[in-house]
């Protein structure tokens, strides 16, 4: 009984824009049985991905208002749904996908065996080519790869949403909590050494990440610090794939689940949505290989006296540019036509996530509007 719950669930979460691709193994499972009770796993079937009060969701799933509420209270408290609060109170309650979602709301409460069975699972998510279409992430260049001064053209024009100081500008609230990811692996004994500290949230969100205990506030000056920090260690920026990101990820090629999938791309330039690429002058490569540290998608090389750089590889991080001691790399903007659109909000992204699964059609969009107001008619009348 308690493996058709899990299967249900994870069938609801795969519904999801995001997906939760079924495995061979059943590996998706044994992370379910370990996130979640068989109650839980129940009553997080019915949440949607729209904020919802307590007696909604209890009507929807059938259950009594205080058993509802004490299973909502736990689901929250284990980061694997959100919970909306007003004076100290929650309420309302939306579900949680598992990238970007829960999976990230794990950060310090990580333990071996959870992280093996994420490795496990991995390689199927990158196998289903989730974010090939709509990335929920995308890169952008670091500070020092931007050009400056008169010379700026079209080829290099940064817009502001391209732009990291722009971004953070653009908010007011900054927390900063641990990657995930490098922390993941450090559990299963890979240290890359580069910054920990490194996943930041903007305005609400970062009201979100303190509210649950996974990061802290900091000022907009140690925001700006963090970054510079990050940049400096060779880590790529990747703030959330809309106009307006509310998160921020600086990611490394070894430990970024992210990154470790676009790796294992054949052409990670097209899947990647990152309008800039990296350019390199052979004739004035000094030869120094400073570069290729620098660079997490393997995209140079130094097979003889002078680098060469796989375009196909690159995602436009600017990184590489940033150490080159001759100018010989430079960050240039692709061509209009092979320039992934930023969508203006995280809802426009997660409506193209969904339609391009095939998850977005008119009839499940009545569907799922229905069983909102049938929910919230059903709640007037019990409770």
């Amino acid at each position: 009984m308690n493996d058709d719950v899990y299967e249900r669930l994870a069938r609801f979460l795969d519904d999801l824009p995001a997906g939760f691709p079924p495995s061979a193994s059943g590996v998706e499972l044994r992370i379910l049985r370990h996130l979640f009770t068989p109650a839980e796993a129940s009553l997080a079937q019915h949440l949607l991905l729209i904020s919802e009060p307590a007696s909604v969701i209890a009507a929807r799933a059938g259950l009594p208002l205080p058993e509802a509420e004490r299973l909502l209270s736990s689901l929250a408290e284990k980061r694997l749904i959100y919970a909306f609060q007003s004076e100290g109170k929650p309420t309302s309650y939306m579900a949680t996908q598992f990238v970007i979602g829960f999976w990230e709301g794990q950060v310090n409460r990580l333990d071996r065996e959870l992280v093996e069975m994420f490795e496990e699972y991995l390689p199927v998510y990158a196998q289903a080519g989730i974010w090939e279409k709509t990335p929920q992430l995308r890169a952008i260049p670091v500070k020092a790869s931007i050009p400056v001064g008169e010379t700026i053209q079209a080829k290099t024009l940064v817009l502001p949403y391209e732009n990291i100081d722009q971004i953070i500008a653009g908010h007011y609230v900054f927390a900063v909590a641990n990657c995930v990811c490098r922390q993941e692996m450090r559990l299963i004994g890979h240290d890359c050494a580069k910054p920990l500290e490194t996943c930041m949230a903007f305005d609400s969100t970062a009201d979100f990440f303190v509210r649950d205990g996974r990061g802290r506030y900091v000022s907009r000056e140690e925001a700006l610090a963090i970054v510079r920090r990050a940049e400096d260690s060779g880590l790529v920026l990747q703030p959330g794939n809309d106009q307006t990101p509310g998160n921020l990820c600086m990611c490394c090629g070894c430990c970024c689940g992210a990154l470790r999938i676009l790796k294992q791309h054949p052409n990670p330039a097209s899947a990647a949505a990152s309008p800039f690429i990296a350019t390199l002058d052979q004739e004035i490569c000094a030869g120094c290989g400073e570069c290729l540290d620098r660079c997490q998608m393997d995209a140079l090389s130094l097979p003889g006296g002078t680098a060469e750089l796989d375009q196909n590889r690159c995602i436009g991080c600017g990184l590489c540019v940033t150490t080159c001691p001759t100018s010989a790399l430079q960050l240039i903007r692709k061509p209009a036509a092979e320039q992934r659109p930023v969508p203006k909000t995280v809802v426009e992204m997660t409506l193209r996530l969904a339609q391009a699964r095939g998850k977005l059609t008119p009839f499940k969009m009545a569907a799922m509007a229905s069983r909102t107001v049938i929910g919230r008619l059903r709640a007037a009348v019990k409770f």
